[in-house]
């Protein structure tokens, strides 16, 4: 499987977006400035989001948007599942249809690979990666 822009630009964001929820809400524009990603890019990525419910937005000159979960609460999975959609390496099997080669393949290979994947994915959070940043940063910064 390979993440599109769209799940890659939208995971940056929401970890933006998690370090700089401050109790206010932040700016699409800032996160957009921060990250280096097109404003209007992230405006259809946030929608997405938003329709999912795990951002909350606010219009008007103090809008913007807020995780509207606590960032430990909010799994990278999640995020990807509404950016990406499905995340599995294959599509499901066709049953009876399916040459008993392929329900190996799939059973010892794909399978696997996306119960490994939804493993990472479902036990790293929002606020996993900003702490990871945050300690990463302080390193950069000594």
């Amino acid at each position: 499987m390979k993440l599109s822009t769209r799940g890659r630009y939208g995971l940056r964001a929401m970890i933006d977006l998690a370090i700089h929820d401050e109790g206010e809400y932040v700016s699409l524009g800032s996160i957009a400035q921060r990250q280096r990603i097109s404003l209007n890019y992230l405006e259809h990525s946030f929608a997405a989001l938003k329709h999912a419910g795990l951002v909350r937005g606010m219009s008007g000159s103090q809008g913007g948007y807020r995780l509207a979960a606590p960032a430990n609460a909010v799994s990278i999975r999640q995020v990807l599942e509404v950016l990406e959609g499905d995340l599995s390496i294959v599509g499901p099997g066709q049953g009876k249809e399916e040459s008993p080669y392929a329900r190996v393949v799939r059973r010892l290979v794909w399978d696997r690979m996306d119960e490994e994947m939804d493993g990472v994915l479902s036990g790293l959070t929002l606020e996993d990666l900003a702490q990871e940043f945050a300690r990463l940063q302080k390193r950069v910064d000594k």
